[in-house]
This record gives C-alpha cells, structure tokens and sequence, in this order.
C-alpha cells in the first residue's frame, strides 16, 4: 500500500489554470512555477496539461507527452541539482587563491561528479516512468470509454483519480531526488577520495570509475538473492516506500483516493519488475555511453599535442590529470539537463526496449480482465 502521508502529499497540489485547447499553457505553467520555486508541484501540474493534451489525441501521441513531459522537468531539475551540488560557489573561491585551495578542490571534485551523475540517473527515471505512468492511464481510459458506452458504470480512472495519480511524480521530484543525492554523493567520495588531483586518467579508466558507482547505487543490497536477483534499488527515488496497510485505517479515505492507491501500488509493481529493471538499465547504460561521448571531446589531442609529441596519440590512450577532468565532468549537467533541444531525452524514448515495454504496459491495463 502507498502510505498515508504520501497520499496527502498528492491529494492537494497547487492549482494551475491550464488552456484546454493549447498545449503552450506547458510553456507559461513552467515559467510561474520557477518564479514561485514550486519544482515538485510544477512538474505534477505539468503532467496535467501533458496528458490533456494526449486525451485529445490518443495513444498516438504518448511518445510526444512523455517527451514533452520530461523536457519540461528538465529546467527545475538542473536548477535543483545546481542549488544542492553548487559548485560554481567553489570555483568562485578558487579564483581568491585561498590558503585551503586543496581541501576546496577536494570538495569540487566529489560536487562535479555527483551532480552530472545525479543528472543522468534523474533524467533516466522520469522518462521511464512517465512512460508507464501515461500507458497505465490509457489503458484505463480505454476500459473506461468502453463501459461507458456499454452500460453507463462509474469511470475507474476519472479526471480527478489522473491527477492525484501524475502528481505521485512529487516524489522523484522532491524527496527521492534529495535522498538519490545523498547516496550517489557518498559513493563517489567512496571511488573517487583516494585519487589524486594530478593522476591521469583515461576514457576507459573513466568508464570503470562510472561503472563502479553504478554498481553500488543499481545493485539490490542482498545480490545473492533469487529474489532480488533481477530488481534493483533504483524503484524506492520513484516512489515512496510500501507501509502498512492497516495504517489507512484511521484515515477516511474517499473512494477517489483508493482508486488512486490502487493506481499507484499498480504501478509500483511495474517498477519492481525484471523488466521495467532491464528498460531503466538500458537507459541509463544509453545516459552514461553519451556522458562519456560528450567528454571524449575534451580528452581528443590537439594539433598543438600531436606536434609535441610526434606521434598521433589513439583517444583510447588519451589521459588527462583529474584536476582536468574536473571542469569537464562539472559542465556536463547543462548538456543531460538540456531542454532546448533535447538529444539526450529523444535518444532515450526512441530506443526499442522503452517503446516495446511501454506498448507492453497498454496492452496489459487496456485488457477487460483488469476491470473490477
């Protein structure tokens, strides 16, 4: 069961007056939310419009909803992730040369790397989940819109049950990012502590860096469990954690809000899945492959370097000092986080395991069987 307190958290969020014939309402929703700071509310308000606008156009435009839909977080996103993991306060301070400048490169060196990190995985996850989010609801409406022409009976998925349901996206949002932050943060000060400003690194020693972070944040703490074997921990930023079901028993709840649970505990089914763990890793090997592609630019030899040493040195050998690296690795949250136009978030949704698993989730909650 979705708790108590996560159920109020979504039951009242901030009202927007959105166009019902315009989808650039997106454009002018996003704009009051940044002036008010209400990024967790913003995108569920977002979500809102997004799939009005896919009510008018059908199953054809859920790919155009998702991808409009993670491209409007994406602004909020890069300016949370810039507020928590300020590195550009450093860097200023770098630029006094203070007595500390080590200990401050220090610090730099963990922010840098946590936030682009961050920025991949919390770009990743949206574009999943709204994918099973939008389908779910589809499926929903599409039993909804055939019992209704039947018989008449009460919708199982009406207006006001979606938009309790999209605004569960508070949760990546808000709290499961914070708490995303303060995971992946350690982990690289795990990796990343013990290596010097001035050793050199190269692509392929980068690539292993990355790969050892993931491990910790992707693998389920019990690995040698059958049962875990194929789930990983990356469900518990999307979604808050089951309680009790007998805590709903002092709390009335109207009969919007159980089809809303209902919803939820649904979809947090799809997210402990094998497959919805196979899709998410498949995006996020796509995310980390392009974060790597970005910086490999950086590590190409110059002419100037080719002259130097005589010799055409292979990118694949190419190194730079971590102190380098560091700027580079630091700037990449503005290319994952890029809104206009977004390469990375259109790569993600147009790869095929996304697409079939999202045709998957349709199929199965536009099935009679699941009308109750």
């Amino acid at each position: 069961m979705i708790s108590s307190n996560s159920m109020k958290n979504i039951q009242n969020p901030i009202p927007i007056v959105v166009q019902s014939d315009r989808f650039p309402a997106v454009n002018n929703m996003q704009n009051t939310w940044k002036a008010k700071g209400f990024s967790s509310s913003a995108a569920a308000a977002m979500l809102l419009a997004v799939w009005g606008f896919l009510k008018r156009h059908k199953k054809k435009c859920f790919f155009l909803g998702a991808f409009l839909g993670v491209l409007s977080m994406l602004p909020t996103l890069r300016d949370t992730l810039m507020y928590q993991l300020n590195s550009e306060s450093l860097t200023s301070l770098l630029k006094n040369k203070p007595a500390n400048k080590l200990e401050i490169w220090e610090e730099l060196k963990i922010i840098s790397f946590t936030r682009s990190i961050v920025a991949v995985y919390s770009t990743c996850m949206p574009v999943v989940l709204l994918r099973v989010q939008l389908n779910i609801i589809g499926g929903y409406i599409y039993l909804d819109n055939a019992a209704v022409c039947k018989n008449g009976t009460t919708l199982l998925a009406p207006p006001e049950v979606q938009q309790q349901y999209l605004s569960s996206i508070q949760h990546l949002l808000g709290d499961g990012l914070t708490e995303l932050i303060s995971v992946i943060k350690k982990t690289v000060q795990n990796v990343f502590e013990s290596v010097s400003l001035k050793h050199a690194l190269s692509l392929l020693e980068l690539e292993q860096k990355l790969r050892e972070i993931r491990n910790v944040i992707e693998q389920p703490e019990d690995s040698a469990s059958e049962e875990t074997e194929s789930q990983s921990k990356l469900y518990h930023y999307m979604m808050p954690d089951e309680e009790n079901p007998l805590a709903f028993q002092a709390n009335e709840l109207t009969e919007k809000d159980v089809a809303t649970i209902k919803l939820l505990n649904e979809t947090r089914d799809m997210l402990e899945s094998p497959d919805f763990n196979r899709v998410l890793s498949s995006c996020l090997n796509r995310g980390f492959s392009r974060l790597l592609d970005n910086m490999a630019e950086f590590f190409r030899p110059t002419e100037l370097d080719i002259c130097h040493t005589g010799s055409v040195v292979s990118l694949s050998s190419a190194s730079l000092p971590l102190a380098k690296i560091i700027p580079i690795i630091n700037g990449q949250i503005h290319s994952v986080c890029s809104e206009t136009p977004s390469h990375f978030v259109q790569d993600l949704l147009m790869m095929e395991q996304v697409k079939d698993f999202a045709a998957n989730v349709y199929e199965a909650f536009s099935t009679p069987q699941l009308e109750k």
